[in-house]
């Protein structure tokens, strides 16, 4: 027989908030919500909040008909009280989880959702948290915090982690249907989470631990940055020897086994792959245990936006042009193609070195009309052909599916090509240079 919780969650009569309505929350709450259960998101964020009651969509991945149909049908709604936990069922908890500027995991936002939801914590709540963040983060720093005024774990309230997978711009893999991990501090919190998620998304994949799922997304990133930082260091390689990267890459991922493609490029970007290898890292020292895979591609895929910004100089040079004073034109500035998402975008970093070498920039990205650089508010530029033929030199940062790549060759004078976005795109010799 169900007890009145399962019944309660497998009839919809479960009323969940969802704490932070970015690109992780936001898209959850509309699942839910979706799936017929009345949802409450929470931010402290008075414009989100705001869109949100009116409906109106800031993600690209959430359609604002899909919002303002779940908002108008009264299943969705957004405040930034948290007194409304008391009428809540399920807390799912999507902060930040950035770095400090001394490179520790920096878990403030975790600590003061857990605090705030501390003082409701009764009835049997099941609390979620996908914030990426180091294993040990549920039952080391959240639980001291829901059971120091005596509440009981598996009684009053219950706590798992699933790891977010959001992959922003991704058509094909959404929220819905991207295998979910759920890990609980107890095998009870593991299944009623597992039964609460199953409800809205397609596939919920148990572990045996809060610390297993924590480790996951952080295994997930690492992978990902690791190789990432070996496929720098070849294309950085390659270019001492006069090899051309992109070509080496595309023959090795003929054979059909034994090798996964992965791409240079101008430097890690987004809120996960920067960041969180470095989480795994910092929890590894903890535990006497040098992550030295880790520090080095961390390293390695650090220096590739000093590295762009030689590579410009040097074809500048070629030219006979100095960097100083140069027209620079920046092509796309998302942290990947076809998303407005400007989080650890490598970009920056880029644009950054080169005004500080004297550089004149301008940029254009049909998904980010304005920016900030060092403090300065810039606007993006329409991509024509007068603009790039003004241009001393056009580097592509982001290769976004909507650019005209053969009107940008054609109409410059000199073509930086970070992405391989030019490939296949004539070109007279020496026009475009490649990472």
């Amino acid at each position: 027989m169900a007890t009145p919780l399962e019944k309660r969650i497998s009839e919809r009569d479960f009323p969940i908030a969802v704490i932070g309505l970015g690109y992780v929350g936001l898209p959850l709450a509309v699942e839910f919500a979706g799936a017929g259960f009345d949802v409450t998101g929470i931010d402290t964020d008075a414009g989100k909040v705001e869109a949100v009651n009116a409906g109106r969509s800031y993600i690209g991945d959430v359609p604002t008909d899909i919002l303002s149909r779940l908002v108008e049908g009264g299943r969705l709604r957004a405040s930034s009280d948290y007194s409304v936990l008391k009428d809540m069922d399920g807390v799912i908890i999507c902060v930040p989880t950035p770095l400090r500027k001394t490179r520790d995991p920096d878990v403030s936002f975790i600590v003061e959702a857990s605090e705030k939801i501390e003082p409701y914590l009764s009835g049997g709540k099941i609390v979620v948290l996908e914030s990426t963040t180091y294993p040990g983060t549920c039952e080391e720093l959240i639980m001291p915090i829901f059971t120091k005024s005596g509440r009981k774990l598996d009684r009053d309230f219950y706590l798992a982690f699933s790891p977010e997978r959001v992959d922003p711009g991704n058509e094909r893999y959404t929220t819905k249907n991207i295998p979910k991990v759920m890990g609980g501090v107890t095998p009870e919190c593991t299944r009623l989470a597992s039964l609460l998620y199953s409800q809205a998304l397609e596939k919920i994949v148990p572990v045996s631990s809060a610390k297993s799922a924590e480790m996951v997304k952080l295994l997930e990133n690492t992978f990902r940055a690791v190789n990432i930082g070996l496929v720098n260091e070849i294309a950085l390689m390659c270019t001492k020897m006069g090899i051309h990267v992109w070509e080496v890459i595309d023959a090795a991922a003929s054979k059909p086994f034994g090798f996964m493609a992965f791409y240079p490029g101008p430097g890690l970007g987004g809120h996960c792959l920067p960041i969180d290898p470095i989480y795994l890292s910092w929890k590894a020292r903890l535990h006497d245990f040098e992550a030295r895979f880790i520090e080095l591609a961390a390293a390695v895929n650090s220096y590739m936006p000093l590295h762009v910004v030689s590579l410009i100089a040097d074809a500048l040079n070629e030219r006979e042009k100095p960097l100083k004073n140069s027209r620079i034109l920046v092509i796309g500035v998302a942290y990947k193609k076809d998303v407005s998402d400007m989080r650890e975008s490598p970009s920056l970093a880029i644009m950054e070195q080169l005004e500080k070498k004297g550089a004149r920039l301008s940029y254009c990205d049909p998904n980010v009309p304005r920016l900030s650089l060092g403090g300065r508010a810039m606007s993006a530029l329409p991509l024509t052909p007068q603009l790039l033929k003004e241009s001393d030199c056009a580097v592509i940062i982001t290769d976004h599916s909507n650019l005209d790549y053969e009107m940008i060759v054609s109409s410059s004078d000199l073509v930086v090509d970070t992405r391989n976005a030019t490939k296949g795109v004539e070109a007279p010799p020496g026009r475009v240079v490649r990472l």
